[in-house]
């Protein structure tokens, strides 16, 4: 009876530690995947499953440093998002932001940062040079104010605002700048349907209301208003 509680010798003694060892090991491979997962989370938006302010700026960042000058930086904004919320309930508006998470994801591609910043406020960070620049922002113009159908079957009619920036056109490659840029060339186009590339007159403008006042830009691609 001793010996079968008190295991003696070094073949006992590394049986018990192998055998009570591999007990909690499948407890803490669960608790690991499990922790992975919270972590993964705490980086994503729930609703859209886009990155958070956080994580996004960070990958940005990333693909700035490697890509350089062949990099875009967007703003985007739901254009009168509070109407969608009024008219059809705020049911509604989440399934709106879900769609705008799905187009852009769709349309960035899975190297791209994309980051829900808040509201109806969008941002993506992605590998697209000038000669295709053109062309996939009114690309993504188009998906973004194709119509939300709603699982009770409604439709909503939905507009976004875009803004570019890009380091060849800017002489930059910080992200704030490059953002604060492109939030102003959004604010230019402001309800036209079009995508408006920023200039460096874009990147001089004041603040207002800690969002940047748009002017004019040069270069619009999209839908008519």
């Amino acid at each position: 009876m001793d010996s079968a509680l008190h295991p003696s010798g070094r073949f006992g003694l590394r049986t018990l530690l192998i055998t009570t060892a591999a007990v909690p090991l499948t407890g803490w491979a669960v608790h690991a995947v499990t922790l992975y997962k919270k972590l993964a989370a705490t980086k994503r938006d729930p609703l859209t499953g886009l990155l958070r302010r956080d994580p996004y700026t960070a990958r940005a960042r990333r693909l700035l440093a490697r890509h350089g000058d062949d990099t875009t930086v967007l703003m985007i904004d739901a254009d009168r998002f509070k109407q969608v919320n009024d008219n059809f309930g705020h049911g509604a508006g989440d399934s709106v932001l879900a769609s705008f998470g799905a187009r852009l994801t769709e349309w960035a591609g899975p190297h791209a940062a994309i980051g829900r910043l808040g509201g109806d406020e969008f941002a993506v960070v992605l590998q697209l040079t000038a000669d295709h620049r053109a062309l996939r922002l009114e690309q993504l113009v188009g998906r973004l104010c194709t119509p939300v159908v709603l699982d009770d079957g409604r439709t909503v009619d939905v507009a976004a605002s875009v803004g570019a920036a890009a380091p060849d056109v800017l002489g930059t490659q910080e992200l704030s700048l490059l953002q604060r840029a492109a939030d102003a060339a959004l604010y230019a186009g402001k309800h036209t349907g079009r995508a408006v590339l920023a200039t460096p007159a874009h990147a001089a403008t004041r603040s207002v209301n800690g969002r940047r006042a748009g002017r004019p830009g040069t270069h619009q691609w999209g839908r008519a208003a």
